[in-house]
């Protein structure tokens, strides 16, 4: 059970934070987890700026660059790692910008303070024996056969056609088909795509199909689990983990390594970045650009285990 969240807010600050929940809840539609954090966050910032007192709106009104840099400052003290750190800022920084729009207070100062810069993190993409290996095993570790088949159909499109697990879910019975030579892919932001679709795609999602035990009709779920609903994404995450073990591979091999893997082989194949932008739905090239990195880190460190001199050693 989750500790009660309590704000060191005198009397005239309580009733303004209630306000700003209630529109992140009713205006701006977010989950009650998102509300939670956000709303541990900001009570985080009220007890450390100022922890000998209850803080007022005016207290708000007055705080200057430094204290913000402060409050950063002392959260990298505890180690408090960089995502979490940007999380947090933004939680403030969105209810600063609410205070402003509803003329409540202003603080310009905080508009000056930026988040702290991320860690680079590289794609983890398998190699292509890597890659073959979990979709020739996929079906071997389900607890039927239907099921290992239906599994199977799903990695295939993650790693055939670049898809978010999300969307290779969203699918419906319609959706594709034999004479499909392209698949319509609603993305981040209903944002659409066209991806050209291999036959092994639809062969394997024809296999499953042949022995589901469930009729399914068209504009239902294509990929349902054991109790006939939509397939859950935590299944196919829990299917990879049993084949890490199974086959020997990291952590870091995982749904999306799949679509990692897609991009990063395409593009040492020779396929442009505006391509692959198009293929993953990424809406700026910046995104895409990362396999760049992945493909020159492969090369590195193939280059060291082929290179004749780096034997020599």
């Amino acid at each position: 059970m989750k500790e009660e969240i309590k704000f060191n807010a005198d009397d005239s600050l309580k009733p303004i934070i209630t306000r700003w929940q209630n529109w992140l809840l009713k205006e701006r539609l977010y989950s009650e987890h998102t509300l939670d954090a956000y709303s541990r966050d900001l009570a985080l910032f009220l007890q450390q700026i100022t922890p000998d007192k209850k803080v007022s709106l005016d207290d708000l009104a007055a705080l200057e660059v430094h204290d913000f840099r402060r409050f950063l400052s002392n959260r990298a003290a505890h180690y408090i790692n960089k995502n979490s750190m940007g999380r947090e800022l933004s939680s403030i920084k969105n209810f600063f910008k609410w205070l402003d729009v509803n003329d409540i207070i202003k603080n310009p100062a905080i508009s000056v303070i930026s988040s702290p810069r991320k860690p680079k993190i590289l794609p983890k993409a398998l190699d292509v024996d890597d890659a073959f290996n979990v979709l020739i095993e996929a079906k071997d570790v389900a607890q039927s056969a239907w099921q290992g088949l239906r599994d199977k159909a799903v990695l295939t499109l993650l790693y055939g056609c670049g898809l978010r697990i999300s969307e290779a879910l969203a699918l419906n019975v319609g959706d594709i088909n034999a004479k499909s030579e392209f698949l319509r892919i609603k993305g981040k932001g209903n944002k659409e795509r066209i991806v050209p679709l291999l036959p092994i795609v639809w062969q394997n999602i024809e296999a499953y199909l042949a022995k589901s035990p469930y009729s399914i009709n068209v504009g239902e779920p294509l990929f349902v689990g054991a109790r006939g609903e939509r397939l859950s994404p935590r299944i196919i995450q829990r299917q990879l983990q049993k084949l890490r073990g199974r086959i020997g591979l990291p952590d870091t091999v995982t749904p999306h390594a799949l679509r990692h893997s897609f991009a990063t082989q395409l593009l040492a194949a020779g396929v442009d970045l505006r391509s692959i932008q198009e293929l993953l739905g990424h809406s700026s090239l910046i995104t895409t650009q990362r396999y760049t990195d992945v493909q020159t880190e492969t090369l590195q460190r193939e280059y060291h285990k082929a290179h004749p001199l780096e034997k020599a050693k």
